[in-house]
């Protein structure tokens, strides 16, 4: 099984994950492939991102969290600032196309495309701090950019789940319809783009970027601190408990008996 799949549909490249099987959670491997197809993708007029099944992204792969090989794992999580640059740097507009769930990384590549359109059903938010880690990547420096800051705090602090409606009335996406127009709402936004200027329409993604880069630093700070913590105790426990679908029993935090 290929881990992506793409297609051009006229001026239009659209970019699809397809590891259903984990909710297109991507490892390092699958990162690098989403760069060079987002890359190869700059001749044509506008990139869609989507995922193939019931989820948009779910992030990286947990299973890589709670048995880590640290080189692997500082591989996915470099891979990851890139696959977010690679996004932001592409000369064409990208839409994120949430036909799922997007959740933790996955809710972080919505927040690096320029634009984001959701199913009806799709849900939203952060998982790092549930799971032994933390959403450096944009979840908890750039966001507060998009939604302000407190209610960034409240999405990377407390990993609730947010509605596909809930995401709109923060300005997190763009627009929401019905799972079944969702190809179909994508695919007039994106004939809309076309009309415009590609040289002019590079100018202003580029030039729109001032925040993002802003945030360059707070990224790479982040991500040190997470290479630091491989194999860290609440790292291992915290992924663990989310592949054994339980609750973390992290460091000094004590869970009753009735909340296993």
């Amino acid at each position: 099984m290929s881990s992506i799949e793409v297609e051009r549909k006229g001026e239009v490249e659209w970019i699809r994950l397809n590891r259903p099987d984990r909710m297109n959670a991507y490892d390092a491997e699958m990162a690098q492939e989403l760069i060079a197809a987002i890359e190869q993708a700059s001749n044509a007029g506008v990139i869609v991102l989507t995922g193939n099944g019931r989820a948009f992204c779910a992030g990286g792969y947990l299973a890589n969290l709670s048995d880590p090989d640290p080189n692997e794992l500082r591989g996915m999580f470099y891979g990851s600032l890139k696959l977010c640059e690679a996004i932001r740097t592409s000369p064409r507009p990208v839409i994120a196309a949430v036909n799922g769930a997007a959740a933790g990384g996955g809710n972080e590549l919505v927040v690096a495309c320029d634009l984001a359109i959701a199913a009806e059903k799709a849900t939203f938010g952060q998982t790092g701090v549930r799971v032994g880690s933390a959403p450096v990547l944009g979840g908890s420096n750039f966001l507060t950019m998009v939604v302000g800051e407190k209610r960034c705090k409240e999405i990377a602090f407390l990993c609730r789940r947010y509605s596909a409606e809930q995401a709109l009335s923060m300005g997190l996406v763009n627009a929401v319809v019905p799972g079944d127009e969702l190809e179909e709402e994508v695919t007039r936004w994106a004939d809309e783009l076309l009309f415009m200027s590609p040289r002019y329409l590079e100018i202003a993604k580029i030039n729109s970027n001032v925040w993002w880069n802003q945030c360059r630093e707070s990224h790479l700070n982040g991500l040190g601190m997470l290479v630091q913590a491989i194999g860290s105790k609440d790292m291992i426990e915290g992924a663990s408990a989310f592949m054994e679908k339980r609750r973390p029993r992290f460091e000094g935090r004590t869970v009753p008996e009735d909340q296993e």
